[in-house]
């Protein structure tokens, strides 16, 4: 009997897959496909950052492209702050290694996902990637829609998460 085809966590409406999240160790990256993007799941109280993509026209996490000589987790930090304006409180913890496959040419890579939280939201002026944040609390529908890919990642546990 042949195995059962992989079942994606997420797709979206333009045909991009969540394959797997998986964490571990930061150091161990996978190798197996590129990853060229690093993303933050940025916390306030029980609700998560939003940012409003002005090219794609939807909700999703801040993040975008590791530049040549930037860690992931550095990649992270500066596009939270390019795209939302935001800063985290305290440290930026490594969530996990998210495996997308992306249409329309079915070319597979990964994410770094990390983690942060905030007290003290910052004022929010729009630029030239991100028109809109919304601090989401996973569940009412935002104007546009979120992208399904992000939702997903948004909802995941964290290892910051606390009592």
């Amino acid at each position: 009997m042949p195995p059962a085809p992989h079942v994606p966590l997420a797709v979206d409406g333009r045909g991009n897959s969540l394959l797997s999240f998986r964490g571990g160790p930061e150091a161990s990256p996978p190798t197996d496909a590129p990853m060229p993007l690093a993303l933050v799941v940025l916390r306030h109280g029980d609700r998560v950052l939003m940012v409003h993509d002005r090219h794609r026209g939807a909700w999703e996490l801040p993040g975008g492209m590791i530049e040549p000589g930037e860690t992931p987790r550095r990649a992270a930090v500066r596009e939270l702050l390019e795209e939302s304006g935001q800063r985290p409180d305290g440290p930026v913890t490594f969530g996990g290694y998210a495996c997308f496959l992306l249409a329309p040419d079915q070319r597979r890579e990964y994410g770094a996902v990390f983690t942060a939280r905030t007290t003290a939201p910052r004022v929010f002026r729009a630029n030239d990637e991100t028109t809109a944040i919304h601090w989401w609390d996973g569940r009412e529908p935002l104007p546009g829609g979120v992208q399904a890919l992000d939702a997903y990642l948004a909802r995941c546990p964290s290892p910051d998460a606390g009592p």
